[in-house]
């Protein structure tokens, strides 16, 4: 097994300027070691992380990608607020090291923040795990944990009592992301909106909003933003802070019920190609949910409007990597078809709004 994230050679358009970087980071104490090379991790959709040495330490910077970036997104500040405290009382959080918001350093913010080594599990389980029912329930179970220990920490005791507007967040949740779906699919060749969401949105907006606990949110929760110890599979850490807030913890998993395929979905969420959860062993949807509740003690009777708005929310995501495509702001062609992934999850939506799936 590939014992870390994915690294290559830094994309030309991403190169670092390491003379500009070294003497921002000299005026702050941190030395970069300029004869380790840099490298770029090979993972994801969104925010460009580097793997360099700071200190004579592995560091990961992470700024984020080119191109416009969506309203909220991409924060770099926000996960550095959060990892510069988060640590001290959960372990699983790498500890943010530096931030900065200039952008004439290398053309955009960018946070240091402290690398962990460890195993991530994408699309597929590696070879050497596929087949294992018990490696599935396992890691289903493990990620059920990780989120209810983190919605356990109280962010008072680590001064992040004001973070986050937790007052009126599903209002708010609901309204944003309507907002950013619509805008998602103007722009250049504009994505056509189908009956569904029209429908999904209508049945959101006239439901009675369940009562709201507080709680830190990540905002993104799932296998592969978790490094595993590659012997045990232990969690060694949780990636990708840059959404992080405070509102309802509800929300939080029914985000990572967005993303849980299961072997008897529609093909747009095995079209999704995050996590390999659809294998033998992992568990069901409803499972995760109870498993939630009875780690939490929270109350996870009606997760209805939860789960519909959070297939909502990724569909939004979606739409907003198809329309970075259309205005040219990425030359990778999977992004060319996820106009049409987004219809299906909003479909999918549509189904468990009126009770034909969960």
């Amino acid at each position: 097994m590939q014992n870390g994230p994915a690294l290559k050679d830094v994309e030309e358009a991403l190169a670092l300027p390491l003379d500009r970087l070294a003497a921002h980071l000299g005026g702050h104490g941190l030395t970069l070691d300029r004869d380790v090379p840099v490298r770029q991790f090979a993972h994801g959709f969104g925010n460009v992380n580097y793997l360099l040495s700071v200190d004579g330490a592995r560091t990961v910077l992470r700024r984020p990608p080119l191109g416009p970036i969506p309203p909220g997104g991409n924060d770099m500040k926000r996960e550095h607020t959060v990892l510069s405290v988060l640590w001290r009382a959960y372990p699983y959080a790498p500890k943010g090291i530096h931030f900065c918001g200039d952008e004439s350093v290398i053309g955009a913010p960018f946070q240091l923040i402290e690398y962990r080594e460890g195993l991530v599990i994408g699309a597929e389980m590696p070879p050497e795990l596929a087949g294992k029912p018990e490696i599935g329930a396992k890691l289903g179970g493990e990620l059920v944990r990780l989120m209810a220990d983190f919605h356990a920490v109280d962010s008072e005791e680590i001064g992040l009592g004001q973070f986050g507007k937790p007052e009126g967040f599903l209002e708010r949740t609901l309204a944003g992301w309507v907002k950013r779906c619509r805008l998602a699919m103007e722009g250049p060749d504009p994505h056509q909106p189908t009956k569904a969401f029209a429908e999904l949105v209508a049945w959101l907006e006239a439901q009675k909003l369940p009562p709201s606990a507080v709680t830190l949110l990540h905002n993104d929760f799932k296998l592969d933003n978790v490094i595993l110890n590659p012997q045990t599979l232990d969690p060694v850490a949780v990636l990708d802070w840059d959404m992080a807030t405070r509102g309802d913890p509800l929300f939080d998993l029914a985000i990572m019920l967005a993303y849980w395929t299961e072997a008897g979905d529609p093909p747009a969420m095995h079209e999704l190609k995050q996590m390999p959860t659809a294998a033998p062993g992992f568990p069901k949807r409803s499972e995760l949910v109870t498993g939630y509740g009875a780690i939490s003690r929270r109350d996870v009777s009606d997760m209805l409007y939860y789960r519909v708005l959070g297939m909502l929310r990724l569909a939004g995501i979606f739409l907003q990597l198809n329309r970075r495509w259309r205005e040219g702001g990425t030359t990778d062609r999977r992004f060319a078809g996820f106009g049409t992934l987004a219809d299906g999850l909003i479909e999918f939506g549509w189904d468990i709004a009126r009770g034909r799936a969960f």
